[in-house]
């Protein structure tokens, strides 16, 4: 390990390394393994020569002359050439299988807007994906993973001249195997210990793993049971039918249909929202401010939307209970990252990943960072207000503030002045003057007016003014003050205005910018006060914590006053949406303002509308003064009885206002809500796996990147995440692909057509490469005596698996359930029968009993005229052996989710998970050391 870290390799490149090394140790055993039989046989014989068949040209690849009297060192050159321009047109088929799949997730990404009623009657436009995306992952996204396998089986029907082979069909089914046995020993092993990943569409799970195992039982029947050695039309068709069959089982699991079961959701484990079934539907729940809504016609649209945006939700509170100080912007860009890291990805996205890591592509975790750092900063650029552009050359004179309280007895008061903008050196006049309202001048203030002067460099002046107090009692009156004519001093000069030498004259300009009218309002302070709420109607969002309530008294200002108030339930319960208060608010004498605080407590709901009250009331008199006391006693009497002075004196003493009463509305946060948006908008990972222009498709492929999913190291000070480098393994791989990361290059953009020209052109690309490949394995068993069936199994099927199994690693660890890395597994496979199998045999048969010329032909022994005829030996006894294990696999996996088990199909307690894995690859042996010892007559097949 040492070694390798002064080579310039992290542990983790070392780690990855030793599993590159551990992969090809495994082919070279196979190749010995697989060899073992044809040598021995060989050897027995005495003349190698003789006993190995006499290659026959491939479809597009030339066979190697000459054949005769080749040595065994000659025969072991050639192998091992073929073997290796074998595994560099893997290499390839793996590159442009990337652009393939980058296609694929294009297409199947698209979106749609749906109109989707609320219980409230409001109606709402979501976006919902188009592809349903168990119908992607069985379509496309099978296609795209099995695609060599299928268009070998196809391209050696007709290299063949329409006969059967062993090549396709043996690389299906040991695919298969490969899939469904070392894949899933795989992925269970490299879950850390104790952690478990379950399938989350389990119904789906069931539906494909059944119909996995019955496309291999129902190649048994075709072989063995209903016209054995011989393939019929009608077979080939009902093989190829079964396909859109298993789609659409799929999708009706998927989607929940079934007629006597009705739905109940509730709120599971981590904030996730499961469903119960056998309870009577309802149709609005709502618990933590997450409704669920299940409509007639659009429920799984508005499933899809609404449990994408239950996910983001709960994963920001999450982050907000771990950084309860961020803000808006700083956990909008922590949730990004999250999503990056560990939201779910599509298939498509992990095999494009594992690929890229392999060949020393361009990292798809860095660039999504990098696309989230790049919105980020658009975003906060879209904040920064638009940068005004005012006349530097004008100056603004204006009140600030515009608006005073005073009391009656307060005397004397100063209200201020603000020049703003233009030249500072200049000198600035401005006239003022006070105007009656409802007080009048000189009998409640004092009237003034004058000129004020704003020397240069002032920018604040003060206008003093004056209240008369009085003994009588007075509703609250008020009084303007207004300024007027602004203007420069004349004994500027018209140097000074025009600005320095050298420079374009400006000519200054001065002018009155509201608020030009002040508004003094005098509070009587010879009575207690009336007390009223400041708003009637209020609303607020859930983030803002605690709101402050104003409440006001006016019409005097005297005495020491308690207020009690409490708040009221409504559709807001307290607890949940707000803390419940009961108390009393303390006005101290010539206090004119208090605030009541009420707590709003957050759940980040995201379209909350909840509404609680606010009640205030009768005041309460804390110091009364003899005459207080006194009024305080005729309030008792009856107000017929009372005189003139006495009602006056009653007036006096503090009172409720009409506005006693505050409806509290609390909506969900806009920044929370936006935010939620925001990550549902740009979800779609489409964005970053596509491409736009081959320049870009050009750049990507001569640039060398590190293949690392964690992107760096931490520094062990600082903490700070460093840009990974690519590594010495980096570099060689690109260098060893870069043929084929060029020649791919050409392929169209996937923003072309909507990615479908870029997906034909791929397929075809992936047909040629696999028609050679096709060439090569049989090259490679004729010259070392090897059966095409075991060639199948030990090469071939390796091969086309060594992605998948690298992206369902990578799915395993970094997804939070095992669809993406065992669930797709089991569709895959069956798939790779009824499209592979299904559309070869059905061409096969139709040209035998409808195209090919039958003159001349005459039955023999194993062989009909005009029927397309498959051997069954082989391909039925590795049917056989893959169904029996197949059947052990899939049954283990369903026990291990029993929690005495483990609790879950991947990970989990070591005692467990190693003996699972161990299995798993034991079966696979097993299968493969059956099917070779039987493809050489050792053991009796069928």
């Amino acid at each position: 390990m040492s070694i390798g870290l002064k080579m310039g390799l992290s542990s983790s490149s070392v780690r990855w390394l030793l599993g590159d090394v551990k992969m090809v140790l495994l082919l070279v055993g196979f190749l010995v393994a697989c060899c073992l039989p044809s040598a021995v046989s060989a050897e027995g014989n005495g003349n190698e020569s003789e006993e190995l068949p006499r290659c026959e040209p491939g479809l597009l690849f030339p066979v190697w002359e000459p054949q005769e009297d080749l040595s065994f060192g000659d025969r072991f050159a050639r192998g091992l050439a073929y073997f290796l321009a074998m595994l560099y047109m893997f290499i390839g088929v793996s590159i442009i299988s990337d652009r393939f799949m980058a296609s694929i997730e294009v297409i199947t990404s698209k979106e749609k807007e749906v109109k989707i009623k609320r219980p409230n009657g409001e109606v709402q436009i979501v976006v919902v994906r188009v592809w349903n995306e168990t119908v992607a992952n069985l379509t496309l996204m099978a296609l795209g993973s099995s695609a060599p396998e299928i268009l070998l089986s196809i391209i050696e029907i007709y290299a063949k001249d329409y006969e059967s082979g062993d090549l396709g069909p043996g690389t299906i089914v040991g695919s298969a195997a490969f899939n469904l046995l070392v894949i899933i020993a795989i992925c269970v092993y490299v879950i850390p210990n104790d952690e478990v990943r379950r399938i989350k569409h389990l119904r789906v799970f069931f539906v494909t793993a059944t119909w996995s195992v019955f496309a291999y039982l129902w190649l048994l029947v075709i072989l063995k049971v209903t016209s054995p050695g011989v393939v019929d039309l009608w077979e080939g068709v009902v093989t190829f039918l079964f396909f859109p069959a298993t789609v659409l089982t799929a999708y009706l699991a998927d989607r929940r249909i079934y007629k006597f079961v009705t739905k109940q959701f509730r709120i599971g484990r981590g904030g996730m929202i499961v469903e119960s079934e056998g309870h009577e539907m309802k149709s609005n729940v709502e618990s933590g401010g997450l409704r669920i809504f299940e409509e007639e016609g659009a429920s799984e649209e508005i499933r899809e939307f609404e449990q994408s945006r239950r996910d983001y939700i709960t994963m920001l509170r999450e982050l907000r209970k771990k950084n309860p100080n961020i803000d808006a912007d700083q956990l909008e860009s922590m949730a990004r990252e999250e999503i990056l890291n560990k939201g779910p990805k599509s298939r498509a996205f992990y095999r494009m990943q594992a690929t890229r890591k392999l060949v020393g592509g361009q990292n798809l975790m860095k660039k999504m960072q990098e696309k989230a750092a790049s919105d980020a900063n658009i975003d906060q650029a879209g904040k920064e207000p638009a940068e005004r552009k005012e006349d530097d050359h004008i100056t603004k004179v204006f009140f600030d503030p515009g608006h005073y309280t005073v009391l009656e007895n307060v005397g004397q008061f100063k209200v201020t002045v603000v020049r703003d903008g233009g030249d500072l050196n200049l000198t600035v006049l401005v006239d003022y003057k006070t105007e009656d309202g409802t007080a009048s001048g000189d009998q409640d203030y004092v009237s003034s007016a004058g000129t004020i002067t704003f020397a240069p460099g002032e920018t604040t002046q003060t206008i003093t003014l004056e209240v008369i107090d009085d003994d009588v009692f007075e509703e609250d009156e008020h009084f303007y003050v207004r300024l007027t004519n602004a203007r420069f001093s004349p004994t500027d000069t018209l140097t000074q205005m025009n600005g320095a030498a050298g420079q374009p004259p400006k000519f200054p300009e001065v002018q009155l910018s509201p608020p030009f009218l002040a508004t003094v309002i005098i509070l009587d302070d010879d009575h207690c006060g009336v007390f009223n709420l400041e708003k009637k109607d209020i609303e607020t969002v859930e983030s803002i914590g605690t709101y402050d309530v104003k409440v006001s008294r006016w019409s005097g200002a005297r005495g020491r006053v308690a207020v009690p108030y409490e708040t009221e339930e409504g559709t807001a319960k307290p607890g949940k949406d707000y803390v419940h208060v009961e108390d009393e608010l303390i006005f101290e004498n010539n206090d004119t303002e208090k605030y009541i605080q009420i707590q709003i407590l957050e759940e980040d709901s995201y379209e909350k509308d909840v509404l609680f009250y606010l009640n205030i009331k009768e005041p309460k008199l804390l110091e009364a003064t003899d005459e207080q006391g006194a009024a305080l006693a005729l309030k008792e009497k009856d107000e017929s009885q009372l005189t003139e002075d006495e009602k006056i004196a009653i007036q006096g003493l503090p009172k409720l206002g009409s506005d006693d009463r505050c409806q509290i509305r609390v909506k969900e946060s806009k920044e929370f809500k936006n935010t939620v948006d925001k990550l549902l908008q740009r979800a779609n990972a489409s964005m970053l796996v596509g491409t736009s222009s081959w320049k870009e498709q050009f750049i990507e492929a001569i640039t060398v990147s590190a293949g690392e999913d964690d992107g760096g190291d931490e520094d062990e000070e600082g903490g700070e995440v460093e840009e990974k480098v690519p590594s010495c393994g980096d570099y060689v791989m690109h260098f060893l692909t870069i043929f084929w990361k060029i020649i791919f290059a050409c392929v169209p953009p996937t923003d072309i057509a909507g990615g479908y020209v870029a997906f034909v052109t791929s397929i075809l690309g992936i047909g040629v490469l696999t028609a050679i490949i096709g060439d090569l394995a049989s090259h490679l068993g004729c010259t070392i005596g090897l059966k095409d069936s075991v060639t199948a199994i030990a090469f071939v099927a390796l091969g086309t698996s060594i992605p998948d199994t690298f992206a369902s690693k990578v799915a395993a660890i970094q997804d939070e359930y095992a669809d993406a890395s065992v669930g797709n597994v089991t569709g895959s496979n069956a798939v790779n029968v009824f499209l592979g199998i299904g559309i070869a045999w059905t061409i096969a048969t139709f040209y035998h009993e409808y195209i090919k010329d039958l003159t001349g032909c005459v039955d023999r022994p194993g062989y009909v005229c005009g029927k397309f005829n498959v051997d069954p030996g082989s391909l039925a006894y590795s049917v056989f052996l893959f169904c029996s294990c197949a059947g052990v696999a899939i049954f283990v996996m369903l026990l291990r989710r029993l929690p005495q088990l483990g609790g879950g199909e991947l990970g989990g307690p070591p005692k467990f998970k190693y003996p699972t894995s161990i299995l798993f690859f034991c079966l696979w042996l097993f299968y493969v050391t059956m099917s070779s010892l039987e493809a050489y007559g050792v053991v009796q097949g069928f």
